[in-house]
């Protein structure tokens, strides 16, 4: 049974995390933070979202959960995990969080739309 990935709330949720993490960056960007000339982590929370979104497998809404839990990562791998806490230049301090707070919405989204798709509910006796 192919369901498509976005049909649930769950799935919403995902895509519109990811679509908010991607805003994150751009009030980032806006605010000064040093970014490439491209910056891969808008392109690839943009591209999972539209996965999520547009894609027909039931597996889509891993590509969030996925984008989600390497961005996490990111924050406390390249040290930016400090802005959270630097009120000081607010537009940072916001981005900062706005992306922080969707990408674990993200995570929790995809993973309930994934559980959701592949039917991993309880059966009832027969």
């Amino acid at each position: 049974m192919n369901r498509q990935s976005s049909s649930s709330f769950s799935g919403k949720l995902t895509v519109v995390a990811l679509l908010a993490a991607a805003a994150g960056i751009a009030v980032q960007i806006v605010s000064g933070v040093d970014y490439p000339t491209v910056p891969p982590g808008l392109i690839i929370l943009l591209a999972a979202s539209g996965i999520v979104a547009f894609g027909p497998w039931r597996w889509t809404p891993m590509a969030g959960v996925l984008v989600g839990l390497f961005m996490i990562v990111g924050f406390f791998g390249s040290g930016t995990v400090s802005n959270l806490l630097d009120p000081s230049r607010l537009g940072v301090f916001t981005g900062f969080w706005v992306q922080f707070l969707a990408v674990i919405a993200a995570v929790v989204g995809g993973t309930a739309a994934t559980v959701r798709n592949f039917g991993f509910q309880r059966r009832g006796a027969g």
